[in-house]
C-alpha cells in the first residue's frame, strides 16, 4: 500500500513490526509446545529439529568445474617434482625446499584433543578411538604425514571429500563469496 501512495511509511512500518511480533510470538508458542509435549509427540518434535538441521543446497549457477578453477587458483603454490621421478628423487627435492616437519608430539596433541562427545567421521571411526590410541598410533602417523606431505603423494582415500559451498556475502555469482 506505500508503494502505491494508500498509506504513509510510519503506517507501513508499524504493520511490519506487528506482523515480525505475532510471527516470533507464533515461533515462541510453537517451540513452547513442542517442549512441553515431547514425551507425547515425538515425531513433531524430532521434525521440528530436523527441519532445522537441513542447509539449502542451492548455492547459485555455480558449475563445479568454475569452483575447482576458483580454488587452483587461489590454493597453487610449490609443488614438488613430478611423479616420473623416482621415490628417493622426489623425497630429496622436497627435503632441500625446508618443509615444515610433522611431529609426533604434534600428532599426539592433535589426537589427544580430539572431542569425544561428537559422532563418528566419514571414516566410521569414533573419535575416542584415537584420543585413546594417541600413544601408540602418534609416531606412525608422523611418518605417513611427513613422507606424504615431502613426496606430494596422498592417499586415494584422503581425495575424496563431501565438500558443500556455503554462501558467505557479496554476488552468489563470484565463486570467492
Amino acid at each position: 500500500m506505500w508503494n502505491k501512495g494508500q498509506a504513509t511509511w510510519n503506517e507501513c512500518r508499524n504493520v511490519v513490526r506487528a506482523c515480525r511480533e505475532a510471527t516470533s510470538k507464533a515461533k515462541a508458542h510453537l517451540q513452547l509446545n513442542l517442549a512441553r509435549d515431547v514425551k507425547n509427540n515425538k515425531k513433531g518434535f524430532f521434525n521440528y529439529i530436523s527441519s532445522k538441521q537441513k542447509t539449502k543446497e542451492n548455492v547459485g549457477p555455480l558449475k563445479v568445474e568454475l569452483l575447482n578453477a576458483f580454488f587452483a587458483s587461489v590454493l597453487s603454490g610449490k609443488a614438488c617434482p613430478q611423479p616420473s621421478q623416482s621415490l628417493e628423487v622426489r623425497e630429496e627435492a622436497c627435503r632441500k625446499d625446508d618443509l615444515p616437519l610433522v611431529e609426533e608430539d604434534c600428532v599426539r596433541d592433535h589426537l589427544s584433543s580430539l572431542d569425544t562427545h561428537k559422532s563418528m567421521g566419514l571414516d566410521g571411526m569414533h573419535p575416542r578411538v584415537p584420543k585413546e590410541l594417541a600413544d601408540a598410533i602418534a609416531e606412525p602417523l608422523s611418518i605417513i604425514f611427513e613422507r606424504s606431505w615431502r613426496t606430494g603423494e596422498v592417499h586415494e582415500d584422503w581425495r575424496k571429500a563431501n565438500v558443500t559451498p556455503v554462501f558467505r556475502k557479496g554476488k552468489k555469482e563470484d565463486p570467492g563469496n
